[in-house]
């Protein structure tokens, strides 16, 4: 950690050392996920024993190498756990004290028991349709996500609606937020059309504010959809600034597909970024490679360095986990670097400890990481 980060994490440490309950607003949808977090096996020595096929590309390699011939393939289930950007979002967040409003895919007629974490704790939850399943078969260089998307095209502007109790409604939990979340772009098909309805039935009845309130978007990896419907949504995504501090949160794989669609072509990670900022016309952009995280707000580009694992215990959720760090030290009105440092840490804690962290747990981890304990 460089000299700089230190003096801001001991910073950050002061800010956050005498907050015991938020008291922050947020609103987070649309998705919902049952994830089997998943190992694949190489070499079985016994019913309990197993060796790991710990690389994607030894992983590829198998299947290419059956090809033309079969092959049998071993998966070995770790947990069975809630999933999706939102759900994992909104846990983390709802560990960190906040009240929070849950609209998305969790279960009908009833609420999934995955999803008792959020029950708990969440205020209040509309369901709007069955949650997908994904396989999320884990390696200790990545992940690959395999799933089940059906359900979710359930998900309508009609049925947010129906749901939630009308546009009027919708404004009123949306005037006292502090934070309205609205994950997964890429996996549910009619997502843009959600938006659309926002802004057309839903932003006409919300006044002018000085201090508006954070609209962060997630997309999930659209490289699988058309060039038009991505650039269709980063215009809706910009159309948010006319009632929200808009926030595009990505990863760095999904900074170059929104980069490509864009026709941008910098020699730079922090060009393209810089230049994806200046095409969205938006608060803020936050990217989170594996070892470092970078923002750009108000034209200012911040970046910071990660508390990198080397051998995480879960990766599945990681980047949901900085979102909500970032996007909650945001709320709080913390500076951006602050902002950055709490993402990396929650994210950090997370993948050491397969739990999102607690406030007290966060405080100490970010202090352990600061003496260069962890």
């Amino acid at each position: 950690m460089t000299d700089r980060d230190a003096s801001a994490v001991s910073l950050l440490i002061s800010k956050l050392e005498n907050l015991t309950g938020c008291g922050l607003n947020m609103i987070i949808g649309l998705d919902g996920f049952v994830d089997e977090i998943i190992h694949v096996v190489d070499k079985r020595q016994s019913f309990t024993d197993y060796t790991r096929i710990n690389l994607i590309k030894d992983f590829g390699n198998r299947i290419v190498n059956a090809a033309g011939l079969s092959t049998n393939i071993e998966y070995v289930v770790q947990q069975t756990k809630l999933g999706g950007n939102g759900p994992i979002f909104s846990n983390a967040l709802l560990e960190y004290g906040v009240n929070l409003t849950y609209i998305g895919a969790l279960g009908l007629p009833d609420v999934h028991p995955v999803f008792k974490s959020i029950a708990d704790k969440a205020d209040t939850l509309y369901s709007l349709c069955d949650p997908g399943k994904t396989d999320a078969v884990e390696f200790t260089d990545g992940k690959l996500l395999m799933g089940k998307y059906t359900s979710l095209s359930l998900i309508t502007w009609e049925r947010f609606k129906e749901v939630v109790g009308g546009a009027g409604n919708i404004a009123d939990l949306i005037k006292s937020c502090h934070l309205f979340g609205m994950e997964n772009w890429t996996m549910i098909p009619r997502m843009s059309e959600v938006w659309e309805g926002l802004i057309e039935e839903v932003f006409p009845l919300i006044p002018d504010s000085d201090k508006k309130p954070i609209a962060f978007f997630d997309l999930a990896d659209p490289e699988k959809r058309t060039s038009s419907d991505i650039l269709h949504a980063m215009k809706l995504i910009s159309k948010f600034g006319l009632k929200f501090r808009a926030i595009l949160g990505l990863n760095e794989k999904e900074l170059y597909e929104i980069a490509k669609v864009f026709d941008i072509q910098e020699d730079s990670f922090r060009s393209t970024a810089e230049a994806v900022y200046d095409r969205m016309g938006i608060y803020c952009l936050v990217v989170h490679p594996v070892k470092e995280a970078i923002c750009v707000i108000n034209g200012e580009y911040y970046r910071v360095e990660g508390p990198y694992c080397a051998a995480p215990k879960l990766t599945t959720g990681a980047g949901d986990n900085f979102n909500a760090g970032f996007c909650l030290a945001q709320c709080l009105g913390l500076d951006p670097l602050s902002s950055l440092l709490l993402g990396v840490g929650t994210s950090g804690f997370y993948v050491r400890n397969a739990v999102s962290p607690c406030l007290n747990g966060i405080r100490d981890f970010l202090q352990d990481w600061r003496d260069g304990d962890i």
